[in-house]
């Protein structure tokens, strides 16, 4: 009888009785993630570990407890405690200082530098145009954040950021206007990002014809050492000077790409890329997916921000569909719509679903390298587009 009640007494203290409702969603919520990335493969990555993140802390609440109020003004702090030490603090809290710092997403934008290759951007500047184009969703976002009246402008600017499809720069967007709503906007920023394969497609097969998807396309031309070189150093000049807060992104973001193309730091380019990336992404999507806590993340606000995160998205997969389409007219046909998807930001997830695509209506047809110019112009534009952002609400 001792032992049944020692059981049922440990029952009752665990947390299969104590969790409330909100936490066991967001439970079922990951396990749905992890199938995604695991059994369906869309940018495992980035899923698991968001999962993974987002299972633990809703298990097991206290990951990111924060007892000795080193949050970021605006977070929730339910375990304050005036007699805590800093080591008191939830692991994931700890680590999660690097998000809310910005040194994470500036970390990962170096690495993603040294893994770009702008060729195919320097081959056919016009990709500019679709980068552009793609970060409509932006601006559509905003609009509707203001219109809903739940959000204030700084608020509204950090959830319009989510339609560039760029984890990094949404993060450190909201980090800097609006830090009580990074949890929300991070989760639904890298979640969109890795759910690309699923959200791209029915947007470019609607908006282009049959005949348009299976333009084939010319090969383009090469590009010299010297302008892969000179052009990071003159991206951040120009940019820098024009929008001085876009310097922490765009600065590592370049940065890295020099190291890549000089051809004279293969050490550094090597750790940016590989072992620097892999390890950042580890910790800022653990951390990223904790903040997903049932009881603080399930409220209409973050409900909100989730539904104008995928409008956002949308729409701006949908202008760089229809610039490119009015790229095609104006070319008299040379140029495949569908590479106009990939001007959203997320490399290289985004163009390899326009070469898939591609290949689908065309099997001769290779768009990867036509995307990637859009894809890799997408990742200054948003950048832009957070610098424009910040200078105006910051």
């Amino acid at each position: 009888m001792q032992i049944i009640n020692a059981l049922l007494e440990l029952f009752n203290q665990s947390n299969f009785v104590n969790l409330p409702w909100q936490n066991w969603v967001m439970i079922g919520v990951s396990f749905i993630l992890l199938y995604l990335a695991i059994v369906k493969k869309f940018e495992p990555l980035l899923l698991i570990p968001i999962a993974f993140g987002m299972l633990l802390v809703n298990i097991y609440p206290e990951i990111m407890a924060d007892p000795t109020g080193m949050s970021f003004v605006g977070d929730n702090n339910p375990y304050l405690d005036p007699n805590a030490h800093w080591y008191d603090t939830g692991v994931l809290r700890l680590i999660y200082a690097g998000v809310k710092s910005s040194i994470f997403p500036c970390l990962i934008f170096m690495g993603v530098g040294a893994m770009t290759d702008f060729g195919p951007l320097l081959a056919n500047p016009s990709s500019l145009l679709l980068g552009a184009a793609a970060q409509l969703g932006i601006y559509v976002a905003f609009i509707v954040a203001m219109l809903s009246g739940q959000f204030t402008p700084e608020e509204a600017a950090s959830i319009a950021i989510i339609g560039g499809a760029d984890g990094p720069t949404a993060i450190f967007l909201t980090g800097k206007l609006a830090p009580h709503l990074l949890g929300s906007i991070a989760v639904a920023a890298y979640s969109y990002m890795a759910l690309i394969p699923l959200i791209q497609p029915p947007i470019m097969k609607l908006l282009t014809t049959k005949k348009e998807r299976t333009i084939k396309m010319n090969q383009l031309r090469t590009v010299s050492k010297a302008e892969k070189i000179v052009f990071p150093i003159i991206v951040t000049v120009i940019c820098v000077l024009i929008l001085p807060s876009v310097a922490p992104l765009l600065g590592f973001l370049m940065l890295g790409n020099l190291f890549k193309e000089s051809g004279l730091t293969d050490r550094l380019s090597d750790t940016a890329q590989n072992s620097l990336c892999n390890i950042v992404t580890i910790l800022l999507g653990t951390t990223v997916g904790a903040t997903a806590e049932g009881s603080a993340f399930l409220n209409k606000k973050t409900l909100l921000v989730i539904a104008i995160g995928l409008l956002a998205f949308a729409f701006s997969t949908a202008g760089g569909v229809l610039f490119a389409k009015l790229m095609n007219i104006v070319t008299g046909g040379k140029v495949n719509p569908l590479i106009g998807s990939a001007g959203v930001s997320a490399v290289p997830m985004a163009a390899r679903v326009s070469q898939v695509e591609g290949r689908k209506y065309n099997s001769s047809n290779f768009l990867l390298m036509h995307a990637m110019g859009p894809n890799v112009a997408g990742v200054i534009g948003s950048a832009v587009a957070a610098g424009f952002l910040l200078s105006q609400f910051g």
